[in-house]
């Protein structure tokens, strides 16, 4: 038992870094307050003293905001960061090593008296506001997004966010230190909005090189009276550019890069076009995407000899 409590209070400073002091830890730690009330309430429970068992998981609801019912089984090393409003069901089962954030719901589907909460297996992260219902089971290692709603089997390793939640990221089951940054999730939408554009963007490329190509067959088979085809003057190119640069679709804003502001200036000399525009973030996911949409879209434009992109380092307004 004491084994049990000196692994329960290492694992809150290995995994909170707010944790200064053991006696912090001990007094100020409703998460840790919760697994220890849960210990005693799942031993009434296999005991079948299932009255005292549900009476102490109810007060140890009133006292930390954390709800477990004392039929689930929970691993060693289990910690729940913050805590308040997390659900664990009865037939919940918990791994070694799992991190849970507040909010956190582990749900039933099924109104049958049999397995309907999920399985939880080691060393799995489960974000702010997820949502896990059923009895599927999330693998070992897996990450779960904040907010995520889980109703499929996450395979060992992968990253999953989004309603309903999709696979986001690679399957690993070994990872670094840093076991979730919330703020550095894959969008799994995005990256398939990213490719649908790009997607796009090529055809729409094509079609432009046809036209062109036909325009210039219909220009060679015109009598000679009728001359050939006048020059592209700077302002006509100059509006030209304007009109693919607006072609251009931030997929993360659903805006076109010119009503964004990025594009800053636009310089046209003897057929080379120079964009200067900035990023919404100094560290854009899509800054290597939106460069090449932009040089693209300028390519296909008659006149337009060679395109260069410049990242202006400065704010976006």
């Amino acid at each position: 038992m004491f084994e049990t409590i000196k692994e329960d209070i290492q694992i809150v400073f290995a995994k909170d870094p707010a944790a200064k002091t053991t006696w912090e830890v001990i007094f100020c730690y409703p998460g840790l307050h919760a697994i220890w009330l849960h210990r005693i309430g799942h031993l009434l429970w296999q005991r079948r003293l299932l009255f005292l068992g549900r009476l102490l998981s109810h007060v140890n609801r009133l006292l930390t905001g954390i709800e477990i019912h004392p039929g689930a089984k929970i691993g060693r090393r289990f910690f729940i960061d913050h805590g308040m409003g997390v659900v664990i069901g009865e037939t919940a089962e918990l791994g070694d090593d799992v991190l849970m954030y507040q909010g956190v719901v582990l749900g039933g589907t099924s109104l049958e008296k049999t397995k309907r909460h999920p399985t939880v297996e080691d060393n799995v992260v489960i974000g702010t506001g997820a949502i896990v219902l059923g009895p599927i089971i999330v693998g070992r290692g897996a990450r779960i997004g904040a907010g995520s709603v889980v109703i499929k089997p996450v395979p060992a390793g992968a990253t999953v966010v989004g309603v309903p939640a999709r696979i986001a990221g690679p399957k690993e089951v070994e990872r670094p230190r840093v076991d979730l940054e919330h703020g550095k999730l894959p969008d799994p939408v995005l990256r398939a909005i990213s490719e649908s554009l790009d997607r796009q963007s090529r055809l729409e490329e094509r079609v432009r090189q046809l036209e062109m190509s036909l325009a210039w067959t219909a220009t060679l088979t015109m009598p000679s009276s009728a001359g050939g085809a006048p020059p592209t003057d700077r302002v006509n190119v100059r509006r030209d550019v304007r009109d693919a640069l607006k072609e251009v679709i931030d997929p993360e804003m659903g805006i076109s890069i010119v009503e964004l502001g990025l594009v800053k200036e636009i310089g046209i000399e003897n057929g080379d076009v120079e964009i200067r525009m900035v990023l919404t973030t100094p560290t854009c996911p899509l800054d290597g995407y939106l460069i090449e949409q932009v040089r693209r879209r300028l390519r296909s434009i008659a006149g337009v000899k060679r395109v260069e992109v410049t990242l202006l380092d400065e704010p976006w307004g």
